[in-house]
C-alpha cells in the first residue's frame, strides 16, 4: 500500500462534465434526495423498534436493509456532495481504498439480506403451521450475522487484490466516486485475477441468489395460486409484490453495472445507472416497505396516537 501511495497519493473524479452553476444544483437535489433517505429509513428502523408487533422476522431483516440504505449512500454520497461544492474532484488513496471496501461491503449484504428475506416470505407462505419454529430468532440472528460476514469477507478480497496493484498513472477515474472496476483501469500492471475475481464475486452475490429467489418465488406463486382465501391470496401477493418491487430494482441495476462486459461507449450510461443505484434504490426501500404495507402503515398510526396521548 505504501508502494502505492509513493507513485500515486490521489486520483481525480472525472464525474459529469457540468458547469459551475449545474453542479451547485445537483448540490442541492442530491442533498434533499440524501436527506429524505435518511429520513425514511431511519422512519422504518423506528417503527420496527417502537412497535412491538413488528418484531417478526421479516421486519427484523428488513431493519437491516434499513441500516444498509443507510449506510451505502453515506460512504458515497457526502464525498460527492463535497466536490460539487468546491468544485474540486481529488480524493486521496486512503480514501479512496475505504469507499471502494465499504461500496462493495454493503452492496454484497444488501444482496444477501434480500435473499434472507425471500427466503423468510417462502417459508411463511409455503409452510405457515411451522414458521415459527423455523424462523425463530436463533436462526434469524444466524442469517444476519452471515450475510453481513459474507459481504464483508468478499469486498476485503477485492480490496486485497487491488492494493497489490501498482499504481504510476494516470490519475483520472472516469466515475463520480470510487468504484473499483473503473480504478483497476488506472493499474500499471496485469488485472486478469482481479477480473477473474470480480466476476466470480458477481456471480456468488448477484447470480446465485437471483435465481434461488426466483425459485422460492415460483414456489410461493404456486402456493398462493392453490390457497381458497382470497382475503389469504391478497395478503399474500401484497406482501410478495414489495419484495419483488426492490429485488427487480436493485438485482437488474447491479448485474447491468458490474455483470455486463464494460467499454468506452457505455461509461457515461454506467455512471447515469450507479447514480440512481446510489441515490435513489436506497430511498425507494422504505417507500415500497411503507407505502404498500398496510402494517407498517398501522404501526405509524399507533405510534402517532401515542404521542398525541402523551
Amino acid at each position: 500500500m505504501e508502494g502505492n501511495q509513493s507513485q500515486i497519493s490521489e486520483f481525480i473524479l472525472v464525474g459529469f462534465q457540468l458547469s459551475k452553476n449545474m453542479e451547485l444544483l445537483l448540490f442541492g437535489i442530491f442533498s434533499l434526495l440524501y436527506i429524505c433517505n435518511l429520513l425514511a429509513n431511519g422512519m422504518i428502523l423506528g417503527l420496527i423498534c417502537l412497535d412491538s408487533r413488528l418484531h417478526t422476522p421479516m421486519y427484523f431483516f428488513l431493519s437491516h436493509l434499513a441500516i444498509i440504505d443507510i449506510s451505502f449512500p453515506s460512504s458515497n454520497l457526502p464525498t460527492l456532495l463535497e466536490n460539487l461544492v468546491k468544485h474540486t474532484k481529488n480524493i486521496s488513496f486512503d480514501p479512496c481504498t475505504v469507499q471502494m471496501l465499504f461500496n462493495l461491503t454493503f452492496g454484497s449484504i444488501e444482496c444477501l439480506i434480500l435473499l434472507a428475506m425471500s427466503y423468510d416470505r417462502y417459508v411463511a407462505i409455503c409452510h405457515p403451521l411451522q414458521y415459527m419454529v423455523i424462523m425463530n430468532w436463533r436462526v434469524c440472528s444466524i442469517l444476519a450475522i452471515a450475510c453481513w460476514a459474507c459481504g464483508f469477507a468478499l469486498a476485503l478480497v477485492q480490496v486485497i487484490l487491488l492494493l497489490r496493484l501498482p499504481f504510476c498513472g494516470p490519475q483520472k477515474v472516469n466515475h463520480f466516486l470510487c468504484d473499483i472496476r473503473s480504478v483497476l483501469k488506472l493499474a500499471c500492471g496485469d488485472i486478469w485475477i482481479n477480473e477473474i475475481f470480480l466476476f466470480a464475486d458477481g456471480v456468488l452475490i448477484l447470480v446465485g441468489p437471483l435465481a434461488l429467489m426466483l425459485v422460492s418465488y415460483m414456489r410461493i406463486l404456486w402456493a398462493i395460486l392453490k390457497t381458497q382465501s382470497k382475503e389469504g391470496r391478497k395478503k399474500a401477493f401484497s406482501t410478495c409484490s414489495s419484495h419483488l418491487c426492490v429485488v427487480g430494482f436493485y438485482f437488474g441495476i447491479a448485474m447491468i453495472v458490474y455483470m455486463v462486459p464494460d467499454n468506452s461507449q457505455r461509461e457515461e450510461h454506467l455512471k447515469i445507472l450507479f447514480l440512481f443505484y446510489t441515490l435513489f434504490n436506497p430511498l425507494l426501500n422504505p417507500l415500497v416497505y411503507s407505502v404498500r404495507n398496510a402494517q407498517v402503515k398501522a404501526a405509524f398510526h399507533r405510534v402517532l396516537q401515542k404521542n398525541r396521548t402523551i
